[in-house]
C-alpha cells in the first residue's frame, strides 16, 4: 500500500517536472540543434534576409556547443565570407538530404575591405558555423549525416 502511494506522488510530481523541462528545453521557440554523431550543438537560426546577411558578424565569442545555422528558401551555391567577423569559424554546407557536403576549416577573420569568398562549389540547402577546429576535433567528413531540429 505505501509502494503504491510513493509512486502516485512520485509520477504526480516528477512527470509533469519533466514534461515542463522538456517544453522548455526542446519546443521552445527559438530553440534549435544541429546533431552530429553524438554530440548536438544548440543554434542560433539566421534565415530572413537580414539574419542571413548579418550572420555572426561582430561577435567577440561564441560557445563551444553553440552555431549559427543558415537556412536557405532553396538548394543552390552559398558562397560565404569572413567580413567583420571577428573569431574564426569552421563552416559546414549541408544538403537537402541533411547530408555535409563541404567543409571549411579555420576560417579566419577578414580585415580587408575586400574579403574572399568561401565557395564551396556544391549546392547545398543550409550552411552551419561554428568555432574553428571542432570540425577536426569532431572528425566531421563530407557525407556525414547531420539531424537538425527545432527551426
Amino acid at each position: 500500500m505505501n509502494n503504491k502511494i510513493f509512486v502516485t506522488i512520485a509520477v504526480a510530481v516528477f512527470l509533469p517536472a519533466i514534461f515542463f523541462w522538456f517544453l522548455f528545453f526542446y519546443l521552445a521557440p527559438g530553440q534549435a540543434s544541429v546533431c552530429f554523431k553524438d554530440f548536438c550543438f544548440k543554434v542560433e537560426i539566421a534565415k530572413t534576409s537580414a539574419e542571413l546577411s548579418m550572420g555572426l558578424m561582430f561577435r567577440k565569442a561564441l560557445d563551444q556547443d553553440m552555431g549559427m545555422l543558415f537556412i536557405f528558401d532553396k538548394e543552390a551555391l552559398y558562397p560565404f565570407w569572413m567580413k567583420n567577423t571577428l573569431i574564426p569559424l569552421d563552416m559546414i554546407w549541408i544538403n537537402s538530404n541533411n547530408k555535409v557536403i563541404f567543409i571549411a576549416e579555420n576560417v579566419q577573420p577578414c580585415k580587408n575591405l575586400i574579403c574572399p569568398e568561401i565557395n564551396p562549389g556544391v549546392a547545398a540547402k543550409y550552411v552551419f558555423e561554428i568555432n574553428a577546429g571542432i570540425s577536426r576535433k569532431m572528425g566531421m567528413k563530407i557525407g556525414d549525416e547531420v539531424v537538425l531540429s527545432g527551426y
